[in-house]
């Protein structure tokens, strides 16, 4: 028995039984019905990715104050505020005037009328000459149109004011008796005028009260937020209903005074402006003082008033007459 297991294990030789034992160890026997598997390619091992950082939580904003609306102005208050800026104008314009030399309502109405669109200095300039050739309405209704015109060419428009100017004295000759009336409802029937120039001569040559819209008193008005209004009826309804009667005249001289001395219409004087503690509009102008200061012009800036024949109590220097230097 024994000699047969030898006769069999020597049959193997050495070669066949080391092979055998190399194929065990690196290869598993393949099934007669499978395939081999192909080797899987080994892929290179990717470097660890490091962790990102956490951010930070963000804070959650703060919820935005809630700025309350500025309420709007009442009533009683925007009286309140309008009288006052009427009492501090009064005290720092104690001598305001119409500035238009006149002596008589004839006068008056000749010059507001030639004062559109032009100063009332240059009308001052003219009518010196104007009124001593045609002193009267009747004289001036027989003017010739072509020297009146020359007259008043210095003041612009000139024809065109010549015009009204023979209309409206022919009107005072043939329907007033050459006299200028004293009632709003008959003086807006002459040619040439309007409710500004009626409330001008009714103020000035009759004591009647009225408020004068020129458009300086428009435009700060419109400033203090008095009113909204550009037409200038509506503006003299709402502005005179802040007021009583008998402040009308003279509210319109200080406004008009303010407009042209301090709260000009492109770059006013709000550093050198006494109201400006009560102006909506503070800050729209200059609000350095000191170059706030050299904006103000005639008396406020030293400088030569708009009247050839002040009043007396003007404190500025009068006006130099047409072609004198100025």
């Amino acid at each position: 028995m024994s000699g047969a297991r030898n006769s069999a294990v020597g049959e193997q030789s050495p070669g066949a039984t080391e092979k055998a034992v190399k194929r065990d160890k690196t290869t598993k026997a393949a099934r007669p019905d499978e395939a081999p598997e192909a080797p899987a390619k080994t892929a290179k091992t990717a470097k660890p990715v490091k962790a990102a950082k956490t951010a930070k939580p963000v804070k959650a904003a703060k919820p935005a104050k809630i700025t309350k609306a500025a309420k709007p102005e009442s009533r009683v208050a925007l009286v309140r505020r309008a009288r006052r800026i009427n009492r501090e104008l009064a005290e720092v314009y104690p001598y305001a005037h119409p500035e238009l030399d006149f002596e008589n309502p004839f006068q008056l109405l000749v010059a507001t009328v030639l004062s559109a669109q032009t100063t009332d200095l240059r009308v001052n300039q003219t009518t010196p000459a104007l009124f001593a050739a045609y002193p009267t309405p009747e004289d001036m209704a027989a003017a010739d149109p072509e020297e009146l015109e020359q007259l008043i060419r210095p003041t612009g428009f000139f024809r065109a004011k010549a015009k009204s100017l023979l209309g409206l004295s022919a009107a005072l000759r043939d329907r007033f008796g050459g006299e200028v009336p004293g009632r709003i409802e008959d003086l807006v029937t002459l040619p040439g005028v309007g409710r500004k120039t009626a409330n001008v001569v009714l103020g000035n040559a009759f004591g009647v009260p009225g408020v004068t819209v020129d458009t300086h008193f428009g435009r700060l008005v419109r400033r203090w937020k008095w009113t909204e209004q550009e037409d200038p009826e509506k503006v003299e309804a709402e502005v005179c209903a802040l007021f009583p009667k008998s402040e009308w005249t003279m509210l319109s001289h200080r406004i008009i005074f303010h407009g042209r001395r301090i709260c000009h219409a492109r770059k006013p004087a709000c550093g050198a402006c006494p109201i400006a503690p009560l102006c909506p509009a503070y800050g729209e102008g200059e609000t350095d003082p000191d170059k706030a200061k050299k904006l103000l012009k005639y008396e406020m800036g030293g400088q030569p008033g708009q009247r050839l024949r002040p009043p007396p109590d003007f404190p500025g220097k009068p006006a130099a007459p047409l072609g004198a230097a100025e």
